[in-house]
């Protein structure tokens, strides 16, 4: 069943995103798998009319839309708000770095460039204090994440069970549950996350 609450997490046009390129690189994704708007947008428990406004890049979807999309297309959010970069070394200057929000005031920083065939993405989470950035859904089998709190204090939550981390703790999980980040602490908390994930066929 869509969540029809889920229209609350599109924003009208926001500059700082390229959102036409980001509709692009969604639609031509979605055609090189052979699906539907229809097919993807009810994988991706979306409708298909918001489905349809980020392919013609008429709004702009926080980090929860994306990463429905993401998801459902068995890719990752980087790959689908950068170009890939098929050269041995790239550097992201911090003003080309793209920067994603949530609800809430939270944002997220994708740190790591799209390369061709390697379905992996680094960021950095902003989350203010007292601020839930949501549950997310699981990933494809065999997906890893890695995660390393910089600052502040975060509770992570997989499949329900609660880890609380302060800076400078680190933890590793497959990406196959259910999971959510919270910041119950009196300070912003900052922490990186790396996703890797086997690139379907």
């Amino acid at each position: 069943m869509i969540n029809s609450s889920i229209e609350e997490h599109l924003s009208p046009v926001d500059g700082d995103l390229d959102l036409r390129a980001i509709g692009n690189r969604v639609r031509a994704l979605r055609k090189g798998r052979g699906d539907t708007l229809a097919n993807l947008a009810a994988r991706a428990d979306l409708s298909v009319s918001m489905l349809s406004a980020v392919e013609r890049g008429e709004k702009a979807a926080t980090v929860l839309v994306l990463h429905r999309i993401a998801g459902a297309l068995g890719s990752t959010i980087a790959r689908l708000v950068e170009d890939e970069t098929p050269v041995r070394a790239t550097v992201l200057r911090h003003d080309r770095q793209i920067v994603i929000p949530g609800e809430g005031g939270w944002t997220r920083r994708i740190v790591s460039p799209v390369v061709p065939g390697i379905e992996f993405e680094m960021m950095q989470t902003t989350l203010p204090p007292g601020v839930n950035a949501g549950e997310y859904g699981p990933h494809q089998a065999d997906s890893q994440e890695y995660l390393l709190v910089l600052e502040g204090e975060l509770t992570l939550t997989l499949d329900g069970t609660e880890h609380r981390l302060a800076a400078g703790d680190a933890i590793h999980h497959d990406g196959q549950c259910r999971h959510g980040y919270r910041n119950d602490g009196p300070v912003t908390c900052r922490y990186v996350l790396a996703m890797f994930d086997r690139p379907r066929p």
